[in-house]
């Protein structure tokens, strides 16, 4: 299966992005990091599911068709079909969706982009600045989260805001542009409450992190 992530956002626009980034923290002594990645979750329930409801029916069909309609005869049948869609679900990510409730989404990608903020260390700033803009493709989910320092500033509204303009630019095709224009409105938020130092030096990579 072909990498979701590379196919978003090409080397250019990784690129692209991680420049923008590093102009937006030349007003601030905050940390923007960027984090793409292709799921937040693997759903293997959703495999699950997926397998045994489009096995029964493809079994009874088969059966039907055939004229084995014996208990043993259905029951192959079943195991049979039940692993070939198990398999396709886990490999389709449009099937699976159709077998994951938009609220275990949302909590999958909640969780993740929270633990993100800590592996990759964002909380880790000398003035607890960080900002986290978390994107998970198969969700078709954007996250911000942002270290204490600033949140305590910070409505939760301007951050709404910065979501909403990624997931409807997304859904244009203008994704890399979508997330240079969040890159600066997260500057533009932490240059107002956290300007540049002379002693400033760049706590994070600014390169895009890509997950899966």
């Amino acid at each position: 299966m072909s990498d979701p992530v590379s196919k978003f956002l090409k080397q250019h626009d990784r690129d692209a992005i991680g420049e923008r980034v590093r102009l937006a923290e030349e007003r601030t002594s905050g940390e923007i990091v960027v984090m793409v990645v292709a799921s937040s979750h693997h759903y293997p329930l959703a495999n699950i599911i997926g397998g045994v409801l489009a096995g029964l029916l493809a079994a009874v069909v088969t059966a039907l068709l055939t004229g084995r309609e014996h208990m043993w005869d259905f029951l192959g049948f079943f195991l049979l079909f039940f692993i070939l869609f198990n398999e396709l679900f886990r490999r389709v990510w449009f099937l699976k969706k159709l077998f994951v409730r938009p609220g275990d989404m949302d909590e999958e990608v909640e969780e993740t982009a929270i633990a993100s903020f800590y592996k990759k260390e964002v909380y880790n700033t000398r003035d607890h600045s960080g900002i986290l803009l978390y994107i998970s493709l198969f969700e078709h989910r954007v996250r911000v989260v942002a270290d204490k320092g600033i949140s305590a500033v910070v409505s939760q509204a301007e951050w709404d805001t910065i979501v909403q303009r990624i997931i409807q630019a997304i859904r244009t095709g203008k994704q890399a542009e979508a997330i240079m224009e969040a890159v600066d409105m997260c500057g533009d938020i932490l240059s107002k409450h956290f300007p540049s130092k002379p002693d400033d030096t760049n706590e994070l990579d600014n390169s895009v992190i890509i997950g899966h």
